[in-house]
């Protein structure tokens, strides 16, 4: 037992020293004041890992839960379920196509699957583009868009979508912590 702990450790002190590994993620709140009703907390945890096999090339996966979730409704934003408790994992390889001192453009090529308790599910598979601003060790990234398949399944309702959405509301942003 001793011998596999302390090669795991020399294991994660080699990546570490490296410089090739990242951690961060995404993490958002709101508050919905439902006028006489209860006011609605919202939430999302996406906690994110990955590992930089060069420049150009690095594989991660990001992963959490949420509460709720906002969405907009003859332009006005609501809640579209109070009651909505999610898990998701969305591992990805990411390829970084055009590097400068400060910022990087990269793509996604991910996979998602989202669980609803409750009964359902999402998957998805597609790409999605993004933007890294670097600062000394953190980074700074923003992912806007999808393009891909969505499949999706809630109670008896089943949905199939094949398409390009670069909708504004559709934006995640995040830190990462390079080693």
């Amino acid at each position: 037992m001793k011998k596999i702990f302390m090669t795991l450790v020399a294991c994660v002190m080699t990546i570490c020293a490296s410089a090739q590994v990242y951690v961060g993620g995404n993490a958002g709140i709101a508050s919905i004041d439902n006028g006489g009703d209860d006011d609605e907390t919202i939430y999302s945890l996406l906690p994110e890992v990955g590992y930089k096999f060069s420049n150009d090339w690095a594989l991660g996966v990001a992963f959490g839960w949420s509460k709720g979730q906002l969405q907009m409704s003859n332009g006005d934003m609501a809640c579209s379920n109070n009651l909505t408790k999610t898990f998701e994992i969305n591992p990805y390889v990411r390829y970084t196509a055009l590097h400068g001192k400060l910022v990087n453009l990269f793509v996604d090529g991910a996979f998602g699957y989202k669980h609803y308790n409750g009964g359902g599910e999402t998957y998805s598979l597609g790409l999605k583009p993004g933007v890294e601003l670097k600062l000394d060790k953190f980074s700074l990234v923003a992912k806007c868009g999808f393009v891909g398949w969505q499949k999706s399944q809630y109670h008896h309702a089943k949905t199939t979508v094949w398409g390009v959405d670069f909708d504004t509301n559709n934006i995640s942003l995040g830190v990462l912590y390079n080693f």
